[in-house]
């Protein structure tokens, strides 16, 4: 599908215009791809980039044209793993973005130009590649939010078992920073290399800033998840010592009664205490009197 617009905003049917334009092409199939290369020139390079299915983001100033290719994700409310990519021609004055699907990034802006002064080719590429920052930015929000989740699990509920959950985020973790430290050094290779007006270049460098900031947020979030599961752990450990606390206790408690017992249970002809008629309640009237003084002792030290 291709579909295209002016820089200033009116939708057109395409036909070969490569000037004061802005060709969007997604799904591309080869007779699409023939049109796109009898209107614009194309390096081979950037164009086998552009429609390698998993590439990485990257950005090159070829001869015929300035080339970044990012990828970002698909949906990063959920915080899942699916990524998209969008690959931009950048000429003087047109731009081709191609890609398989769209992006959040590229919707959002087709509907700007023409207002709110996008109305260069400059200025597209700029939000595209700021739009698609802001993704990750989206995605650190619903990454955070499912980090403070975990902490309350950690504290609230000790039964639960969070070292899953934490594995799971430290995965995605990985992958947001790979993808943003990657977009990051492609954007900051099209300010360096790019032709265009110093505002222009001010404008991909504020790109590069914002992937530089959402990647050392990023870089937080791993770290507080390492954190984390160090609590945890120390937690688990603390619980299970307060249980072999509490059981030292028991036994200490049943340990002069069971020595009473098993001394006033010897098979000896002559023991005093079992002729006498009182024998059996100064018995129990030890038991209850060293297991109850031992029980209070231990419970003023916050031993149970």
């Amino acid at each position: 599908m291709i579909r295209a617009q002016t820089l200033a905003g009116t939708a057109l049917d395409w036909t070969g215009q490569a000037q004061h334009v802005w060709v969007d092409a997604q799904a591309v199939t080869p007779e699409d791809l023939a049109r796109l290369q009898a209107a614009f020139a194309l390096n081979r390079l950037a164009l086998e980039d552009a429609l390698e299915r998993g590439h990485w983001s990257r950005a090159e100033a070829y001869p015929e044209h300035g080339f970044v290719t990012v990828r970002s994700f698909a949906r990063p409310g959920t915080a899942d793993e699916f990524t998209e990519r969008l690959s931009i021609f950048l000429y003087p004055d047109a731009v081709l973005t191609v890609s398989s699907a769209g992006t959040r990034a590229l919707d959002t802006v087709w509907a700007l130009v023409g207002r709110e002064s996008v109305n260069t080719a400059p200025e597209i590429v700029y939000e595209l590649l700021d739009g698609t920052a802001d993704t990750f930015f989206v995605l650190a929000d619903a990454l955070e939010a499912r980090v403070d989740e975990l902490e309350e699990r950690v504290f609230l509920d000790g039964r639960s078992n969070p070292v899953g959950d934490v594995f799971a985020l430290k995965h995605v973790l990985a992958q947001a920073r790979r993808l943003g430290t990657d977009a990051r050094e492609a954007v900051a290779l099209l300010a360096r290399h790019a032709e265009g007006a110093p505002a222009d270049l001010v404008r991909y460098r504020d790109v590069q800033d914002s992937f530089a900031r959402v990647s050392s947020r990023l870089d937080g979030l791993r770290d507080f998840l390492t954190s984390l599961l160090d609590l945890h752990l120390n937690l688990q450990s603390q619980r299970m010592n307060e249980v072999m606390r509490t059981l030292t206790a028991v036994s200490v408690i049943f340990l002069p009664l069971t020595f009473l017992a098993g001394v006033w249970g010897m098979n000896f002809k002559v023991i005093p205490e079992l002729s006498w008629p009182y024998g059996y309640a100064l018995a129990w009237a030890s038991f209850l009197l060293i297991g109850g003084l031992l029980a209070y002792s231990f419970k003023r030290r916050g031993w149970w």
